[in-house]
């Protein structure tokens, strides 16, 4: 369009132009599970039931014959990450990087992957110790990452859905989230926490230990990506940690069946949140 050209009549001025799109974005995805997460957790709270003898279920069978149950978890995985495709057909730079808004150039992916790893290192053991003291306090549910039978799929499964989680979080709610707000011109700290506590949000279904727990990961996550504008690492390191908890729990609830197993009152996800 020509700088003097009249804008056509549906078209919004820059700025509010940005809030809509990012309104958009988030209402088809985690914008929506923060949404769903609200309700859940008020449904708990208002039970007869104390909410730390109330259980959530992260990846729940879908149907009880085995064929079905693969289809839909895979249609799941799929679904949940046409969100991401579109933030990277919004963001889509014509010059290389293509998706350098997002913080991502594919240069260094070792380096990355080091990062990443050491990033799920360092986040994961505080992040066990603040679910158990939360479901030692009574304000965190019983978590359960996993209720699918076992099968030859499984475990790939669970590999798909812990990268699905990293990838639509780190995603939409870092790389395309900074970059709109940026564009809004929005302060450093003020997109940390507010993509920080789009993060908790998300995540209260869980209770309120999960909470504090993202919105500690949020700030963690937000500062780091500020400051050395990288995803990739981000997206590992939440993809790491997802994957060890998704495998690994049916060793660990056979293991502290007082801490891990599920509770008597089986509540899933509102929606097939991270």
């Amino acid at each position: 369009m020509r700088p003097d050209a009249e804008p056509s009549p549906g078209a919004l001025p820059g700025d509010r132009r940005l809030r809509v799109e990012i309104l958009l974005v988030l209402g088809l995805s985690l914008g929506a599970s923060a949404v769903y997460s609200i309700v859940a957790i008020a449904n708990r709270l208002t039970r007869d039931i104390p909410l730390g003898d109330q259980t959530a279920t992260l990846n729940p069978p879908r149907d009880q014959r085995e064929i079905f149950d693969l289809i839909y978890n895979l249609l799941g995985v799929f679904f949940d990450l046409v969100p991401v495709a579109l933030v990277a057909f919004l963001l889509w730079s014509t010059a290389r990087p293509h998706l350098g808004r997002l913080g991502i150039d594919g240069t260094r992916p070792w380096r990355d992957t080091r990062d990443g790893v050491g990033l799920a290192l360092v986040i994961g053991i505080p992040g066990l110790a603040l679910y158990l003291v939360g479901r030692a306090l009574g304000i965190t549910v019983t978590v359960v990452p996993t209720a699918l039978d076992e099968h030859w799929w499984t475990v790939p499964v669970l590999l798909l859905s812990a990268l699905r989680a990293g990838v639509t979080e780190e995603v939409i709610v870092v790389g395309y989230l900074f970059a709109r707000l940026r564009d809004l011109r929005w302060g450093p700290w003020t997109i940390i926490l507010t993509s920080a506590l789009l993060r908790a949000t998300y995540h209260l279904y869980q209770g309120f230990g999960a909470f504090v727990g993202n919105f500690a990961m949020g700030l963690l996550f937000g500062w780091l990506y500020t400051r050395y504008g990288r995803l990739l690492p981000l997206v590992i390191a939440h993809t790491v940690i997802d994957a060890v908890i998704f495998i690994g729990y049916p060793w660990a609830a056979a293991a502290f069946p007082g801490l891990l197993a599920p509770m008597p009152v089986p509540s899933p996800s509102p929606t097939p949140s991270p």
